[in-house]
């Protein structure tokens, strides 16, 4: 389940990201503050997750399947801010690893903080160290898409006016050479 080639790529601009979380936690608010900011156009869907205690690993379990079967789900988020070990431990049960190695839509880890690893790291396709970091990883940043684009247009723009002013300076170029062989009537 560890292994590279059982990893799926993640979506560079993803239009739905699916989060599992729990939805009164630190680390959902960090993580629709950071899409709100990164890329406002990603739509944010929530399937709530306990994620400690008793339970918990249940419940991520059903929240990863409701992601996959909901329609348009580019990239799943799961998440949960640090804590003990014991805080974790849901991360680390095995039926948490088969349901994020079985998901059709990939998965990126986000739990705990940069020292914190669990299982859940490994199966899935991309480890991020904190559920901001996730969000990160999965959005682009709107301003630097904008500061591309118009850049993009500056350039093209200048690239075509120099193509025209060439073309022109061709033609006066040529008609200069053969005006002797033109009849001019006016």
């Amino acid at each position: 389940m560890f292994d590279e080639k059982y990893k799926n790529p993640i979506p560079v601009f993803p239009n739905k990201i699916g989060v599992v979380t729990s939805k009164d936690g630190a680390a959902f608010k960090d993580l629709v503050s950071v899409a709100k900011r990164r890329f406002p156009l990603a739509e944010i869907v929530i399937a709530p997750a306990r994620v400690q205690g008793s339970g918990a690993a249940e419940s991520i379990v059903n929240s990863i399947k409701l992601l996959n079967e909901y329609t348009g789900i580019d990239v799943i988020i799961v998440a949960r801010g640090g804590g003990s070990i014991e805080d974790l431990w849901a991360f680390n049960e095995e039926i948490v690893a088969k349901a994020i190695f079985k998901s059709k839509v990939p998965i990126i880890s986000g739990v705990g903080h940069e020292v914190d690893f669990t299982i859940a790291d490994y199966v899935s396709d991309l480890r991020a160290p904190t559920p901001s970091v996730a969000m990160e990883i999965a959005t682009q940043d709107i301003i630097e898409i904008e500061n591309f684009i118009k850049e993009f247009i500056s350039k093209s723009s200048t690239n075509i006016q120099e193509i025209i002013e060439a073309r022109i300076q061709d033609v006066n170029s040529f008609s200069r050479s053969h005006s002797s062989d033109f009849q001019w009537i006016c």
